[in-house]
């Protein structure tokens, strides 16, 4: 697929002229100019309202699916560029079927719908160039027809309806081989323009979403109330698709969702999101697949099905962005192994076209907050650099019409929707809005290209500048709405932002550390008297932090394990206070009997903490323990991806009780990118591995490790393993690269090009 660039459009935005009951197909046929000699080239550009699966003689254009998928609609509408060259006959039909999507469909949790607008619409351009140089151009405009077609109902978190029924191939195929009859005519009406503003028309700078791999029942049972249902042994996101024959008129109906409560399908965690396809049989063989809808699911529900289901008969197509994986950690404890499954596939069902905080519920948003703290683990595992940079054109968008606020979410829906009673006043918050900051500065350090921090430089200052206005007299971010540490384990069910830490803390804390990355930002931009700016600001809020919230011993305000965790981190403490902080931390750690005790601001960083400060065995334990709270309890009760919470599912099997419960949610699985630090021991010396640290810390009753990253410069690679009392560590490093090897009570060795093995005596 290419990508056009600062395309000058001719088409024009063409939406229906009456309610077609169903998701409408525009149609366009035509033919190709003659006495021009052979087809040289031929591209489709196109882009909807709502999202568009587009053919070419009945041919799907591309693989990929929920195009152009969503972004800041009122500013940017992103398009695709598809070759069509080899699709193209003497007379061809266009046709493109558009679904509700992220448009006209139901988004949030506070039951918008519509939020962007009423009117479903394409915008399509077809460029022709034969061999002797001759253009020929087909646009969107008022000579194209539009009628009904086979999927009665669709909605991103409601699911699809199908009717085989109303299927023809006379759509796709030249209106002088159609045989109409009364009992099945073929009627295409006329369409109308729609009002638009090409100028909101912009080329992806992210990959597609598309179909990744397919997965088939492990089990198939009957449910203690009757009930079919299916497993296909790992939570995911996307869709069913099968082939069927049954009854015309009959209907099958699959429900979804990710975890079962007293032997049946455990729907409550998804509010009020109905997650059901439904497909009407047309007496033939039918094949469908509701490719406008997708789902977070483990578990289906099937009813209406034509003879006995058998595991053959069904597959799930797992759906997400096109990313590539390049980074990989193994070990020798299952569930850390398992956990670590868990991360990468938390990230690949919530990276469907943009960070999105769950797939399942009513929700399906872009929190900032999640991808914040999770950038680096992501960069880690997949090449996010394009997807991310993408996501992050938007936040930049938000701002800019929102007085440089970053907004909770991005694309900012929450803004078209009356806010519950209950709901805070939207403003600069510490994490949430430091994603402007942290992202970008992430991608660089992953990939080493500084046009990710060039491109965001003005959404970088203007979030930091904006929240320096927020300060009190003090200096401290402590005036406005917070969600800290949200997600604390010891907060309550329906209180979620009830954390231990002072909101005030973490938001200072937060501050100092999007300063001072950003002062290095404006230093690496040549952009001297900004990073004098932000250096100065950095080092006001590090002393007002210190003033007003660190006493007598390194004691911080409200003296819990996210507190001392953050200042250690984000380098807020003299050497002397961090010492003092790192043992308050550790023994914190030790009397809740190695049990989590952080919430979304602590989780990430907190093994971080502890191993700076010389409590290696402290993290791992940390790190390694199975009881609730704790990364491994969700792996215990059989968990293949990151829960919301620490106790989504209680030990006896039973759902939160809180109206807030996903079991797909990334954020606290950030702890990745210390085990691939930390346990694997690999990471960047400089941005984009130009050189690399290699620095495996052994521990936690681990014998061995094997992690790799496929670098912007090649392959990293360390193995180590431990035996009686030696450490062997193999390494390998690509041309180009220097490492450093730095083993406990070892000097440092640098390394060059090609494999090496070093085997040391451990302390």
């Amino acid at each position: 697929m290419s990508q056009a660039v600062g395309r000058n459009w001719s088409a024009q935005m063409i939406t229906t002229v009456l309610d077609l009951g169903t998701a409408p197909l525009f149609r366009k046929e035509f033919q190709l100019d003659g006495g021009h000699g052979s087809v040289d080239s031929a591209e489709l550009h196109i882009s909807s309202l709502g999202i568009f699966e587009a053919r070419l003689n009945g041919t799907p254009v591309a693989e990929d699916v929920l195009s152009p998928g969503w972004s800041a609609y009122e500013w940017r509408l992103r398009y695709r560029t598809y070759d069509v060259t080899e699709l193209l006959t003497d007379t061809t039909v266009l046709t493109v079927s558009v679904g509700n999507g992220w448009y006209r469909g139901r988004l949030g949790f506070m039951g918008g719908r519509e939020c962007y607008g009423d009117q479903l619409g394409i915008i399509a351009e077809v460029e022709i160039v034969f061999a002797d140089g001759h253009r020929q151009r087909l646009s969107t405009d008022k000579s194209w027809g539009a009628g009904g077609s086979d999927v009665l109902a669709n909605d991103l978190y409601d699911g699809q309806t199908i009717d085989a029924g109303r299927r023809s191939d006379t759509w796709f195929a030249p209106r002088d081989t159609w045989v109409v009859t009364p009992m099945h005519p073929e009627w295409f009406g006329p369409v109308r323009l729609l009002d638009f503003d090409k100028s909101r028309l912009a080329p992806y700078v992210g990959p597609a979403t598309s179909r990744q791999e397919t997965l088939s029942p492990i089990k198939i049972w009957e449910s203690p109330s009757g009930r079919t249902l299916v497993d296909f042994g790992q939570n995911l996101v996307g869709w069913l698709r099968f082939t069927v024959s049954g009854p015309a008129g009959s209907e099958i109906r699959i429900r979804h969702a990710e975890v079962l409560e007293h032997q049946e399908l455990g729907v409550r965690p998804l509010r009020d999101a109905q997650a059901t396809d439904r497909f009407i049989l047309s007496g033939g063989e039918d094949f469908f697949e509701p490719t406008m809808t997708f789902h977070g699911f483990r578990y289906a529900e099937v009813t209406g099905w034509p003879g006995e289901l058998s595991a053959g008969d069904l597959e799930a197509v797992v759906v997400h962005s096109d990313l590539q994986r390049i980074g990989t950690f193994e070990c020798s404890d299952p569930l850390l192994n398992q956990l670590h499954r868990n991360v990468v596939w938390g990230t690949k069902g919530n990276f469907l076209d943009l960070p999105t905080d769950c797939p399942q519920r009513n929700e399906r948003l872009g929190w900032t907050g999640d991808i914040a703290v999770f950038a680096s683990s992501a960069a880690f595992l997949f090449d996010v650099g394009s997807f991310l940079s993408d996501w992050l054109i938007d936040v930049a968008l938000e701002q800019e019409h929102a007085d440089g606020m970053v907004p909770f979410v991005v694309p900012d829906v929450l803004k078209l929707m009356p806010a519950p009673a209950a709901f805070p006043d939207p403003d600069s918050t510490a994490i949430w809005s430091d994603a402007a900051v942290w992202v970008p500065w992430d991608l660089w350090q992953a990939y080493g290209d500084l046009s990710i921090l060039d491109q965001q430089y003005e959404s970088m200052t203007s979030h930091v500048r904006r929240v320096e206005g927020l300060l009190s007299p003090a200096g401290l971010w402590d005036t406005v709405f917070q969600f800290g540490d949200w997600l604390d384990p010891d907060a309550p069910p329906e209180a979620p932002w009830q954390a231990k830490a002072d909101s005030g803390v973490v938001a200072t804390a937060s501050l100092y550390r999007s300063a001072s990355l950003l002062a290095e930002t404006a230093d690496l931009l040549g952009r001297a008297s900004d990073a004098a700016e932000f250096q100065d600001l950095a080092e006001r809020t590090k002393m007002a932090f210190n003033k007003h919230y660190v006493g007598a011993e390194g004691a911080i305000t409200s003296d819990c394990t996210t507190v001392y965790t953050l200042a250690i981190v984000f380098g807020l403490l003299d050497p002397v206070t961090q010492d003092a902080a790192g043992n308050r931390l550790a023994k914190l750690v030790i009397d809740r009997d190695f049990r989590v005790s952080t919430g979304f601001a602590g989780t990430p960083y907190i093994t971080e903490a502890l191993t700076r400060t010389g409590h290696l065995d402290e993290a791992y334990r940390l790190l390694m323990e199975r009881e609730c709270p704790s990364w491994l309890y969700p792996v215990t009760m059989g968990a293949t991806t990151i829960w919301e919470r620490w106790d989504s599912m209680l030990p006896d099997g039973t759902i939160n009780p809180g109206e807030m419960t996903s079991f797909n949610h990334y954020a606290l699985g950030a702890v990745a990118d210390w085990m691939h630090r930390t346990i694997g021991g690999i990471a960047p010396l400089k941005p984009g591995y130009s050189q690399v640290r290699i620095a495996p810390r052994p521990g936690g009753g681990l014998t061995w490790c094997s992690t790799a990253l496929e670098t912007p410069r090649g392959r990293v690679a360390v193995e180590w393993k431990t035996e009686d009392s030696h450490l062997t560590v193999k390494t390998t490093i690509p041309s180009g690269v220097t490492a450093v090897l730095t083993l406990e009570g070892q000097p440092e060795v640098t390394l060059t090009e090609g494999a090496h093995t070093h085997t040391v005596e451990r302390e």
